[in-house]
């Protein structure tokens, strides 16, 4: 219905009442405004197509002109009014309009709202906006946008000075402020600025209000060995006696070359004391303080030789600070021509695994590496230095152990706990278990009905979750070839998947940019994370299972705090996707491996003491202390492992074009 058409409804409207001098009056009105040239010429503007481009070239000029402390949180204002300028011209079939719209201004967003822009590139009838789910998303969502109050009394007086009733509509129907008090917020590019809530956003808080068990599983072997150093603590203090000169056999035991690799020999023999030496006692203050849940899905049982391994690598712990940084060993794939696809290490570092686009995965035992690297040095060979080791060289034999079953790129692969099982997960909508110690493919899972991301071996083992570009993540047992549960909720591409420690829960991350946190039992949605700007393509959980990482295609990292639901900070530091992260054992440190060619440390418990809202009065950009950036010579980082010595592994490919 146009203007011509609403005017006479009133009219109508209005004679129906008896108000034929309103009639009057009012074409009286719109006579007078003849004599307004600028008034009338606005007016003929506005009832065109043209209304959009004008409106949002004002607000967008007198954006850029703003004094430089208010001129970042005005600008959150452009690209709502963007989105909804071109969708309304293409609702209203002004097609050419809006094409032209779109490629006029698409260059001031494409910094931050690339991937968007892209899929709203797909949209070229008003049909797509209903087809489409992005873009018919945005049409019944808000945006959410953090401003202080100066800076939004500034945008009321210049939205009253431009008179124009079409960006006005669009902000009042599509926008919601968050009004703050004090100085604008000093982060320009905080991920939290802009935020999108739709029609599900009662469904989200909804959702969020969930309770949730976030502790530890009680009766792991941790959980006995924190126990054990309560109990012996106690009684040390009665006593007024220390146990340590009981461990000099412990102190002779000699270090496996394979079970933590070269860097371990630099570990001195100090260090290596039993669990109620002066090692374990940081950790009871940190991991001992996090609640113990039972689990909610019957676990297996961890055989003799398993505990005594753990044990042993707690007792041999090395406890990290932000003042003790831990060891990095650091495998570099070469000569992969641009064909791995994905890395992974086990707990102990003994073994590591490169998935290939070819369809093949090979396996490096470290502990034959180190005999063979031995042997050529005790010939004569090249001096290198030991921490380097290089994957992928050219020899006279092979160093690796071929696996081959899939018909499709490898996309992920994990190591079970103890080591004795591989999983690894391709484009032909398969998932494979592999045995380490057999060299061969066990079981070949099928029911993702398009290529699976990412797969994960629970803390325990036994039961691994899978996600895919079916939308979905299914929770399977290795002794069923179909999922126990499937989790749908995603609204796009679920790439990556991770365990909570007490195995009730999983985390996923998604192109939808969005983390869902699901309960295993119910295959229920529980959690509901809202920040990220890119697809998610990373996630870690700490030790203690409160907190969340997720790290996006942009480069940032966020924080989350599972009770709330709620971002404790987020980590801008990376320039390029953050491919992998991964908490220390006691949690006090964060680690990132991203694209750029770099390994970052955060002071993750300096990071989460400082509330968000304290952070938004003080106006404090430095929410999360980074500790270290080591980088790589040329080497994309793909994988990090801590394991449970607090010994740091991590795995890349030279990039093509260097870093």
């Amino acid at each position: 219905m146009d203007e011509d058409q609403i005017e006479g409804c009133v009219s109508g409207y209005l004679k129906q009442k008896g108000f034929a001098q309103k009639d009057d009056q009012l074409q009286l009105s719109n006579a007078d405004s003849s004599l307004q040239p600028d008034t009338l010429n606005r007016a003929q503007l506005e009832r065109g197509s043209a209304r959009y481009h004008d409106g949002y070239g004002r607000l967008r000029s007198w954006a850029y002109r703003s004094l430089e402390s208010y001129k970042h949180e005005l600008l959150r204002v452009l690209y709502p009014v963007f989105v909804h300028c071109f969708m309304d011209l293409v609702a209203k079939g002004h097609l050419q309009e809006a094409w032209n719209f779109f490629n006029t201004f698409r260059e001031d967003h494409e910094m931050l709202h690339s991937r968007d822009l892209q899929k709203l590139g797909l949209v070229l009838s008003p049909t797509h906006l209903e087809e489409m789910e992005f873009a018919h998303s945005l049409r019944q969502s808000k945006f959410n946008i953090k401003i202080c109050r100066y800076s939004y009394e500034l945008l009321l007086q210049h939205l009253h000075s431009m008179q124009s009733t079409t960006i006005i509509g669009i902000i009042n129907e599509h926008i919601n402020f968050q009004v703050t008090a004090g100085q604008p917020s000093s982060i320009s590019d905080d991920p939290e600025a802009v935020t999108l809530s739709g029609s599900i956003q009662d469904a989200v808080n909804q959702i969020n209000q969930k309770e949730i068990l976030w502790g530890m599983f009680e009766d792991s072997v941790e959980d006995h060995v924190d126990k054990a150093g309560a109990l012996l603590s106690g009684t040390e203090k009665g006593e007024g006696e220390g146990k340590e000169g009981d461990n000099d056999e412990s102190k002779k035991r000699s270090i496996d070359v394979g079970k933590q690799g070269n860097s371990v020999k630099k570990v001195k023999k100090d260090k290596v004391s039993s669990a109620t030496g002066k090692n374990a006692k940081p950790e009871a203050t940190t991991i001992s303080a996090a609640p113990r849940i039972k689990p909610e899905i019957p676990l297996p049982i961890v055989s003799t030789d398993v505990e005594l391994s753990i044990l042993d690598d707690l007792r041999n712990r090395v406890q990290l600070s932000s003042v003790a940084l831990p060891s990095v060993n650091f495998y570099t794939f070469v000569n992969t021509h641009n064909g791995l696809s994905c890395s992974s290490i086990s707990h102990d570092g003994s073994l590591i695994v490169g998935g290939f686009s070819d369809s093949s995965l090979k396996v490096w035992d470290m502990a034959k590496l180190e005999q063979q690297s031995t042997a050529h040095f005790s010939q004569g060979g090249n001096d290198m230095s030991q921490n380097e080791q290089i994957i992928g060289q050219n020899s006279g034999r092979r160093q690796y152990t071929l696996y081959q079953g899939h018909s499709g790129p490898v996309y992920a692969a994990t190591f079970s706990a103890a080591g004795d099982f591989l999983l690894s997960s391709s484009a032909d909508k398969t998932v494979r278990l592999w045995s380490t110690k057999l060299n061969a493919n066990l079981v070949c899972y099928k029911g993702h009905n398009y290529p699976i991301w990412d797969v994960q071996f629970s803390p325990a083992g036994h039961y691994f979750a899978s996600c895919s570009h079916d939308r979905t993540a299914r929770i399977w047992s290795m002794d069923r070839t179909k999922p126990l549960r499937i989790m749908a909720g995603h609204l796009s591409d679920v790439d990556c998947v991770q365990w909570h420690p007490n195995c009730n829960y999983i985390a996923t991350g998604s192109s939808d940019k969005t983390v869902r946190l699901w309960d295993v039992q119910s295959g229920e949605c529980v959690r509901v994370f809202i920040g990220h700007r890119s697809m998610i393509l990373s996630l870690a959980m700490s030790p203690d299972g409160r907190y969340m990482a997720s790290g996006d295609e942009d480069g940032t990292i966020m924080m989350w705090d599972l009770s709330s639901g709620c971002c404790v900070t987020p980590l801008v530091s990376h320039t390029s996707c953050v491919w992998s992260l991964a908490f220390s054992c006691e949690g006090s440190l964060l680690a990132s491996g991203s694209a750029d060619c770099t390994v970052k440390f955060w002071d993750v418990t300096t990071g989460i003491k400082v509330p968000r809202n304290e952070e938004n009065r003080s106006g404090n950009a430095n929410r999360l202390r980074s500790l270290k950036s080591l980088p790589t010579k040329s080497a994309s980082v793909y994988s990090l492992q801590f394991s449970r010595r607090n010994l740091l592994f991590a795995a890349g490919a030279v990039a093509k074009s260097g870093c």
